[in-house]
């Protein structure tokens, strides 16, 4: 007979006061915040349990079934040492389904509980919208920002809008400045449903919105893994979800929240920092983790590579990266410490070596145009304005991402995933164009794409020109070298 977690099966369960709202039960959610606030409620006297709100239709059936119980299984590199760690998550308390028959008055109910303090989100990219269709009398209205919105307003009325019972909004949706644009919709809310002038005021000077920026991979059910660890724990976790041990939270707001939010209370190392502007942090995960990303992609399937870590473990361009980002990347930087920038490459470079993740290239090259200009030029220009010279490996990279959008390698096509005009227009540019010193003049001055005419810089086009030239002769490994030497 398979044993099954549960409240009884799982021992001793420590349970705690529900002090937090949360839209979505997915794995990042379950994997980041709730064993944040599990580490928190073992170690720093946080005492907050989680009213888990089904943000969309449909019901968490299988964590349910396992009284809210699961484990979150973590791995990763650490000062060149696999770690491997397993939590048993017990901070949600219950699940609440708006959806369903009589679900949404439960949800309005816990907007009257006095202790709840947090919110937590994560409602994907496309969560944080305004729909002008959504109406207040909706039960519930289709968007989070209007869900969010009616239970604010619920526990305006409950509390007579007292000072002490506004919340502490917390989303983690991947959007900039992401609680901002929450805060902005929910007044547009209270306008078109006439919530009134006191409820604004409230919503604004007793809540306290929260920017994020977060950072672990979550891969999810660890499948292959998923036996070995049941046998272990001593029973089956349908609801058992792996990710790296590394994680990273900016949260944009005052060294107040400390008060509340204690994750500088942990004998857990705890990645995150309080501040009062995030947007330099957004930088270094842009140009460091995220720009290594792109620079890595179009290189590494030039040279046959399929995954980030065949990149790290490759002789030639598990050199080329890392230097990319130490000597052209980080030296191209302002506002940010340099021995700060180095700790996040080293711990970047960590986490792509991290045998456990199998991340595709082709799964990252998604919309590599926008990417280009967010986390590849911005590094090209800065390094440029320090230095008065071109970064031999920003170039190369640049290079190797105008032959991939060719969109043919070898007399296969290569399957980018990107704006169909974007495509269009390089498909276009390539098969009209007579030589490659074109092609490059072309998409370097394509002000649309990148804001600005590239071909003004001196012996840029000669130096992508090159890279691309060697590409198609087989040389691009000789010019990884050249680099590298």
């Amino acid at each position: 007979m398979t044993v099954t977690l549960n409240n009884e099966t799982a021992g001793e369960v420590t349970r705690y006061t529900e002090r937090i709202v949360q839209f979505g039960g997915g794995n990042f959610l379950r994997a980041f915040c709730d064993w944040f606030v599990q580490v928190l409620n073992e170690e720093a006297d946080f005492d907050s349990g989680i009213a888990l709100v089904k943000a969309t239709p449909g019901t968490y059936g299988k964590l349910d079934a396992q009284d809210q119980l699961y484990n979150v299984y973590l791995h990763g590199i650490q000062n060149g040492e696999l770690i491997e760690r397993t939590k048993l998550i017990t901070s949600v308390n219950r699940t609440i389904y708006p959806y369903e028959a009589g679900g949404f008055d439960d949800y309005l109910d816990i907007a009257k509980q006095s202790e709840i303090r947090f919110v937590f989100s994560n409602t994907t990219e496309s969560g944080i919208i305004y729909d002008e269709t959504d109406q207040q009398t909706d039960t519930p209205p289709s968007s989070f920002p209007a869900k969010l919105t009616l239970f604010l307003n619920e526990r305006y009325k409950a509390f007579n809008g007292a000072s002490d019972k506004g919340l502490i909004i917390i989303p983690t949706e991947l959007i900039t400045d992401n609680a901002t644009q929450l805060h902005n919709i929910i007044l547009q809310y209270a306008d078109l449903w006439g919530l009134g002038d006191d409820f604004k005021t409230w919503v604004t000077d007793h809540n306290m919105f929260c920017n994020t920026l977060v950072d672990r991979i979550i891969p999810g059910y660890p499948q292959a893994k998923a036996q070995e660890i049941f046998d272990s724990l001593g029973y089956e976790d349908t609801m058992l979800v792996e990710g790296e041990i590394y994680h990273s939270w900016i949260i944009e707001a005052p060294q107040s929240l400390l008060d509340e939010f204690p994750i500088d209370k942990t004998d857990t190392p705890l990645n995150v920092k309080i501040v009062e502007d995030a947007s330099p942090y957004r930088t270094i995960k842009v140009r460091l983790l995220n720009g290594a990303h792109t620079s890595m992609v179009p290189i590494g399937f030039f040279l046959g590579l399929e995954s980030v870590r065949d990149v790290m473990e490759h002789e030639t361009l598990g050199k080329f990266i890392p230097d990319l980002i130490f000597d052209e990347v980080i030296p191209s930087i302002d506002d940010v410490e340099k021995d700060e920038l180095e700790d996040f490459a080293s711990d970047v470079f960590d986490r792509f070596r991290n045998p456990h993740i199998h991340h595709r290239l082709l799964t990252i090259a998604l919309n590599t145009s926008s990417k280009i200009q967010a986390r590849i030029l911005p590094s090209l220009n800065g390094y440029l304005a320090k230095t008065g010279e071109l970064p031999p490996r920003l170039m190369i990279a640049l290079g190797a991402f105008i032959r991939f959008y060719k969109g043919e390698w070898q007399g296969e096509d290569i399957p980018l995933n990107d704006d169909a005009n974007t495509l269009a227009w390089f498909k276009e540019t390539w098969a009209s164009t007579e030589s490659v010193e074109d092609v490059v003049i072309a998409v370097l001055s394509n002000i649309e794409l990148w804001d600005q005419d590239y071909t003004q810089i001196d012996r840029l086009v000669a130096g992508v020109t090159d890279a691309i030239t060697a590409i198609d002769e087989g040389r691009l490994l000789d010019e990884l070298q050249k680099v590298n030497a």
